[in-house]
């Protein structure tokens, strides 16, 4: 295998898979018009094509220089050939360039320096070109263009911060194009590539459809979180059929990790299993299975992609706050929001102390990380819910402050708009609440907290009924997301409608996970009393008040704002049968001692 020095360009077009999506046969054939037309640019400056990627190309380069300069001559002719096209049919590429020592065998190219060379691609904004800083310092001098320092990025499984340098053709806006990511965060801070493989049929052919619109819809609903990027139909559907490992697959699409799964029908049922790998390792993270009777075929399948989605966006998630620490002394945002993720997902209340003061460095080092804002207004108010961090005014105005400013930083994520509304709601506030809950459900309707967090609302309203149906669908399909206490509030959904052996169900529940959750201590004891089962739920309340010394009645219902005050009077009548101080009790003062002359 030969090893030489090359320059890489690696070039997609940007929404592509939109553009599929409206008109398949169109947007195949503009492109393939717009790859001819820019490919005497290559062979003028030297290069040759070492393969087309479906949506996009990869190049080789002796020079760097020439790699350069024919990647700015192939943006400026496809900004041109753009000019004279409706807006809703502009094709715009989208280029990365590096420059080292690669592998040749045959007429392919591998090695570490190809892969930056694709990473790069994913920051170049639609018409522009990321050129990494190695490439820039060779070339800088013999360039005639102008390029931008567009700082240090992080890449996964890449070690150290690439330094990019940008271009963009002279007026660019960036808008005309619509850059495909499914993530809202910025390029670099998008760490997990997920790829989505077509889902195996192992019925009749008759069946294909479903296996196929299936793992459609699961990019779909996947790419609708901003938590990571998800590739489109188009890098994964090549490898339907073709006995590849996944680990191949991962390398050539440079996802993170792969989804794959299949279907079976056996008469009126289907099942549907997957898992979630990563293939660096060969590592089975999540795996599943879906049985389910055929019925409403579209709503069955919709229900299906509802409870993927959901625990595979879970996994995905922990999976990148457990993941290891990158080897470099670069401290970025980033690297400190993972840490605090990785503290939070322990779930005890040193590891929330250790999370939150993460959590605000990530925040110091960019304050524009929306995400690190809504996690920290999250476990604020989890703490103060645990009975882990003093409710005080002070603390629920920087919780609210979090949570709005997270909404305005990133208006188009779920999540941000779920804790704004959970604060609202807490708080009283129920139509602030209502609207951001339903805003944050509309932008992911496949959210199992969006769902949840409109339960909330519900129970607030006093509309008990229809916040335990949300919350038991958000329990059954997200119940391993510690973002969310399903079972806690579910437990006083029952228990203000009178069901006190389902409340002490769930209850049970959510101490299973948080042996000292003070929410859920205090509505089992609640519940035990109004059950008549007094012998327990003095012992209940001797746990309670065991882990919370100075609680009392008053001082726990200061933080419920329940809108119907039967409501109150309910859970507050509970708490005092099972022998729970109504006050605190003020300290005597010995009584005056009056004396008389005798």
């Amino acid at each position: 295998m030969e090893r030489r020095l090359a320059a890489i360009v690696c070039a997609d077009i940007a929404g592509y898979s939109r553009m599929m999506g409206a008109d398949e046969a169109g947007t195949h054939a503009a492109f393939k018009a717009h790859r001819t037309a820019v490919y005497p640019i290559i062979l003028n400056h030297g290069g040759r094509l070492v393969k087309n990627t479906g949506d996009g190309f990869l190049l080789e380069f002796p020079s760097i220089v020439g790699a350069i300069e024919a990647a700015v001559a192939m943006q400026i002719q496809m900004a041109e050939r753009n000019n004279h096209i409706p807006a809703d049919r502009i094709m715009q590429f989208r280029m990365g360039i590096h420059m080292g020592d690669v592998m040749a065998d045959e007429d392919e190219v591998f090695g570490d320096d190809v892969n930056i060379a694709v990473r790069l691609e994913t920051v170049a904004a639609p018409g522009g070109i990321a050129i990494s800083a190695k490439a820039h310092s060779e070339a800088s001098r013999h360039l005639s263009v102008a390029l931008v320092d567009a700082g240090p990025h992080r890449f996964k499984n890449i070690a150290d911060p690439i330094h990019v340098w940008s271009w963009e053709p002279a007026g660019s806006d960036g808008r005309r194009g619509q850059k495909e990511t499914s993530s809202h965060l910025p390029a670099q801070y998008r760490t997990a590539i997920v790829g989505v493989l077509p889902f195996a049929n192992l019925s009749g052919s008759d069946d294909e459809y479903f296996s196929d619109g299936l793992t459609e819809d699961l990019i779909h609903a996947l790419s609708l979180q901003s938590f990571y990027r998800v590739l489109s139909r188009n890098s994964t559907f090549s490898f339907k059929g073709k006995n590849v490992s996944t680990r191949l697959i991962a390398r050539e699409i440079d996802a993170t990790y792969l989804i794959q799964g299949s279907v079976r029908r056996a008469g009126a049922k289907i099942r549907v299993t997957s898992e979630l790998i990563a293939p660096e390792n060969g590592e089975q993270l999540w795996t599943g299975r879906y049985d389910r009777d055929i019925g409403d075929l579209f709503a069955m399948q919709d229900e299906i992609t509802t409870s993927l989605s959901a625990a595979i966006a879970t996994e995905i998630y922990r999976a990148e706050a457990s993941a290891p620490a990158r080897a470099s002394n670069d401290i970025t945002a980033w690297d400190r929001f993972l840490k605090g993720l990785s503290y939070y997902y322990l779930q005890t209340k040193d590891d929330f102390e250790t999370s939150i003061g993460l959590f605000k460095e990530a925040i110091a080092l960019d304050p524009t990380l929306s995400i690190a804002r809504a996690y920290l207004a999250t476990i604020q108010i989890q703490g103060i819910q645990f009975g882990w961090i003093k409710s005080t005014r002070e603390l629920w105005d920087s919780a609210m402050s979090l949570a709005e400013s997270s909404v305005r930083l990133d208006p188009r994520s779920s999540f941000a708009f779920q804790i704004l509304a959970y604060l609202h709601a807490l708080q009283g506030h129920q139509e602030a609440a209502t609207d951001a809950a339903k805003r944050g459900a509309q932008l992911n309707p496949y959210d199992m907290g969006a769902r949840g967090v409109l339960g909330m609302c519900h129970l607030m309203n006093g509309e008990h009924r229809q916040a335990i149906e949300l919350f038991s669908m958000a329990a059954q399909r997200g119940n391993s997301d510690p973002r969310y206490q399903w079972a806690a509030v579910n437990a006083f959904s029952h228990y203000l409608l009178g069901q006190y052996d389902a409340s002490l169900s769930w209850a049970r529940e959510a101490l299973y996970v948080n042996p000292n959750h003070l929410q859920a201590l205090a509505v089992r004891t609640a519940a035990l009393a109004q059950a008549g089962r007094a012998e327990e739920a003095a012992n209940a309340a001797e746990v309670l008040l065991g882990d919370y010394p100075g609680l009392t009645v008053e001082r726990h219902l200061r933080n419920f704002h329940w809108k119907n005050a039967a409501d109150i009077a309910h859970y507050r009548d509970g708490l005092l049968k099972a022998g729970i101080p109504a006050t605190s009790l003020a300290r005597l003062e010995p009584p005056i001692s009056l004396k008389t002359n005798s």
